[in-house]
């Protein structure tokens, strides 16, 4: 059996889209050979949602290893105030005593704080140890480097050099690379010569049947956030300038139905929740104010507040309909999407037309109604005004999932990781027998 130290600074009981591919692969990786350990941040640290329930979903026997960051009030003076940066050194302390007691074959980043995956390369320098990191984002982006100073966020410059100085470092030295998209994977070929050969794959989160039973199990924890009375169309998921290409021809089908029918296009009400990452009560509305342009503001209602994870699955199932938007990037994947699916609710989604959730849509189920975007956003409106008003007539389709949902369960998907696995650890014994 080889075993594998996980670095995710998220973890439960913390309710971050970053730690679910762990979270849903550790009840499997001994059945495909490996033995797992996770080191992550203590969630008092975390500043976000937490979900204890979560932990009902981990397997008995995990060995969790939990270190300190520095507090964000502190560090998000400086202009540093990601958990990335904050654990950074408490990380290189920890994994430091873990590798002189104990043997590990392979250390795997899972996580979105990249800051400290940087760490790789010099564990591997110190103790000889292959890494893999998951990308499951770009780990820096360029996009505000054309905006005014204005317009940045706070000590920008700095932090973006950094990024790109760390990246450069974990990257001259990775032995496997996973992700979410295959544009992060050749993004990241281009900018670095090094990785040429080395082992990659495209893999996206699975869908993991055991949240289902603890979703159902407790029910009674939690309360409904639909108003009834109406037939409510739910999206549980963030927001933001990059899905109005999505939300648009919606809220335009919905002015159109609610003009020209309105008896029957007022019984819609739409919902989305969770739209913003910053904390409870100080997030900025982006979707109802796209609605306000509209006139249907009434019509939706919009909750910033990120809510927990079995929260969302119970929402997702008293819904009447659910809403997909996606992201206007045709390298966005929507981490959620096998919980629209299990579900087994009317669906409609829209996304960018190169979107792998496109692809997945199509393959895995039967009756959604998948839709596709350029950048504009046109052609959409008669699809999804028919949509509309089908929910709103009270005829409503569940989707159906194919034999092939199977292949994106989280117990096949931990397979392919495990076979990445092996194969980064290949890549790093000719490496070294040819040195």
């Amino acid at each position: 059996m080889k075993s594998v130290l996980i670095i995710s600074p998220y973890f439960p009981p913390s309710n971050t889209a970053d730690m679910q591919r762990v979270r849903t692969s550790l009840l499997y990786y001994q059945q495909f050979g490996w033995e797992a350990e996770v080191v992550c941040v203590n969630e008092k640290y975390a500043n976000n949602v937490q979900d204890e329930l979560l932990l009902q979903s981990l397997p008995p026997g995990l060995l969790i290893y939990k270190i300190n960051a520095l507090p964000v009030k502190w560090t998000s003076k400086i202009g540093f105030g990601s958990l990335g940066f904050r654990c950074f050194l408490s990380y290189l302390r920890k994994v430091n005593s873990l590798l002189r007691k104990n043997k590990y074959d392979l250390i795997f980043f899972s996580t979105t704080q990249f800051p400290v995956c940087a760490l790789g390369a010099y564990w591997k320098n110190k103790f000889g140890i292959p890494y893999v990191i998951d990308m499951q984002d770009p780990w820096y982006s360029d996009y505000y480097r054309s905006k005014p100073k204005s317009e940045r966020p706070p000590k920008f410059q700095t932090v973006y050099g950094m990024h790109k100085k760390l990246e450069a470092i974990a990257m001259g030295k990775v032995d496997g690379l996973i992700s979410v998209s295959d544009a992060y994977i050749n993004e990241l070929r281009e900018r670095h010569a090094t990785l040429k050969d080395v082992p990659s794959a495209t893999i996206t989160f699975g869908a993991f049947e055991p949240d289902n039973k603890i979703a159902n199990d407790n029910t009674g924890n939690f309360k409904s956030l639909l108003q009834s009375g109406f037939i409510n169309v739910v999206y549980v998921g963030r927001g933001g300038a990059d899905m109005q290409t999505a939300v648009l021809p919606v809220f335009e089908a919905l002015k159109k139905g609610i003009t020209d029918q309105p008896e029957l296009f007022s019984k819609l009400k739409f919902y989305f929740i969770g739209t913003s990452y910053a904390p409870a009560g100080t997030g900025t509305p982006t979707i109802k104010p796209i609605a306000a342009q509209f006139g249907v503001e009434n019509r939706v209602v919009e909750i910033t507040d990120r809510i927990s994870y079995y929260h969302t699955l119970l929402t997702l199932r008293q819904a009447d309909a659910l809403f997909i938007p996606g992201s206007s990037d045709p390298r966005y994947t929507a981490s959620k999407i096998y919980s629209y699916l299990l579900a087994k609710k009317p669906v409609m989604a829209v996304f960018n037309k190169n979107s792998s959730t496109v692809k997945i849509l199509n393959e895995c189920t039967e009756n959604a109604v998948v839709l596709t975007i350029d950048e504009e956003g046109s052609g959409l409106n008669s699809s999804i005004y028919e949509t509309l008003k089908n929910w709103a007539s009270g005829a409503f389709i569940p989707v159906t999932l194919t034999a092939k949902f199977e292949e994106y369960s989280a117990k096949n998907l931990t397979g392919k990781q495990t076979e990445l696995f092996n194969s980064a650890l290949k890549y790093f014994e000719t490496k070294n027998t040819n040195a």
